[in-house]
């Protein structure tokens, strides 16, 4: 009995513990689906504000920075939140200001090529294979062509230059257009460090107007010059028989009348070529020969001696040895009678004229120099440019292209010529031949 109440009791306890662990069980189950359930809504809103972040993010990512990121759920990310949505706001104000950069840049890169299609010139941009990239409206209409059928082509296709140079060094060369080959342009490149690769802006200008007026210009004053000269060279004509008494005595004071006149006639004659000559001087031709510079400085001499004795001033000639130069001799003559006429307009009367042979490294040397009021370093340096004279200075006539022409001359012979010059004390020119 006993047994059998121990045995019913250990039952007994044994079907407690066993419902104690159950209840123990459904406890735990009922905590951990409670405790799941938290869970997954706080998980519902973990990927609700993440869905909610990447749809505001992509929007963004196309171009829609005006929408924010709203978290009302899920406190625990407010510090993301905020900080995603200041990034945006710094987007959208990024993005406004570039707006306003490029309207800006717009705006000055349409006044820029207004202002470059205005230009008289050409502007074309080429590759460094000569490739044009870009060209100016003028380009366009010059070639015929439309915007999108230039690019990729090359220049050469389009312009003919008369010297075959490389695109590098093109500077005023003279060109001509390959549909039409009685125009006349001058290109000039300057170069554009792009990249690796150089790129060049070419410069095309449009001469042919300039060079037809330049043309008429020439053929007028050619023209002018030459029907000057005729009636010039008459009355030279008739003086010399005058002078030579073919019509009868002439008294001594007819006879210097006569003879300033023929001594004016000659200067007018010689101012005439002095025109023509400087028209002529872009196709001067020079005819070189071996000229003994004593002998012929003598005779130049000899014939200016009665204009510089009207001014008591004495041409010496100083040489230590005779020299050989080779030149043009009527050229290098008109040079230096044009020096020694200024030697004796613009020097100090009663003073000498002296011309001095030399030699220097490569070159042989004649010098002029007289003794005069001089000639200032600001006249100096454009002394020898065209028209420019001193003769205004001092209340003369003169063309101001003597000193152009003698400069022109030198240089055709490969030359130089110069200008020393003291205040008060001396004018000297120098001529420089290659020996």
């Amino acid at each position: 009995m006993i047994l059998y109440n121990f045995e019913t009791i250990l039952k007994d306890y044994g079907l407690l513990i066993s419902l104690i662990g159950n209840l123990l069980l459904l406890t735990s189950i009922v905590i951990f689906w409670l405790k799941s359930k938290k869970e997954r809504q706080k998980l519902s809103k973990i990927t609700s504000f993440y869905d909610d972040a990447v749809r505001i993010i992509n929007s963004a990512r196309y171009g829609d920075l005006s929408k924010k990121i709203v978290n009302n759920n899920f406190p625990e990310a407010e510090v993301l939140t905020e900080s995603l949505n200041r990034l945006l706001e710094t987007f959208h104000d990024r993005e406004s200001m570039v707006h306003e950069y490029q309207s800006e840049l717009s705006k000055q890169n349409k006044i820029l090529e207004t202002t470059i299609n205005s230009l008289s010139d050409g502007l074309i941009i080429t590759d460094s294979d000569g490739k044009i990239l870009r060209a100016t409206d003028n380009v366009l209409k010059w070639f015929c062509v439309d915007k999108n059928s230039l690019k990729g082509k090359r220049l050469t296709d389009y312009i003919i230059l008369n010297n075959k140079r490389p695109l590098a060094i093109w500077d005023n060369n003279d060109a001509v257009l390959c549909n039409d080959k009685d125009s006349n342009f001058t290109v000039s490149s300057v170069a554009l460090r792009v990249e690796k690769k150089p790129h060049y802006i070419v410069i095309l200008k449009n001469v042919t107007d300039q060079r037809e007026l330049e043309n008429l210009k020439e053929d007028f004053v050619a023209t002018l010059t030459h029907d000057l000269k005729v009636p010039i060279i008459a009355e030279a004509n008739m003086v010399e028989l005058f002078l030579n008494e073919s019509f009868g005595k002439i008294s001594e004071k007819q006879k210097l009348a006569l003879q300033n006149m023929q001594t004016s006639n000659k200067e007018l004659l010689e101012l005439v070529q002095t025109v023509l000559e400087t028209y002529k001087i872009g196709k001067l031709s020079l005819f070189k020969e071996n000229i003994m510079l004593k002998a012929f400085l003598n005779e130049i001499i000899l014939e200016m001696s009665p204009i510089s004795q009207k001014t008591k001033n004495n041409i010496e000639l100083v040489l230590e040895r005779d020299i050989r130069v080779y030149a043009d001799k009527f050229q290098l003559t008109r040079v230096i009678k044009n020096l020694i006429q200024n030697a004796i307009l613009y020097g100090t009367p009663k003073t000498p004229i002296t011309i001095t042979i030399g030699e220097v490294p490569k070159y042989i040397t004649i010098k002029i120099k007289d003794r005069g009021e001089g000639i200032s370093p600001k006249e100096v340096e454009k002394i020898f440019n065209k028209y420019y004279s001193a003769t205004k200075k001092f209340k003369k006539i003169g063309t101001g292209l003597g000193l152009y022409l003698a400069f022109q001359i030198i240089k055709a012979h490969g030359g130089e010529l110069s200008v020393e010059s003291t205040i008060g004390e001396y004018t000297e020119f120098c001529i420089k031949i290659p020996a």
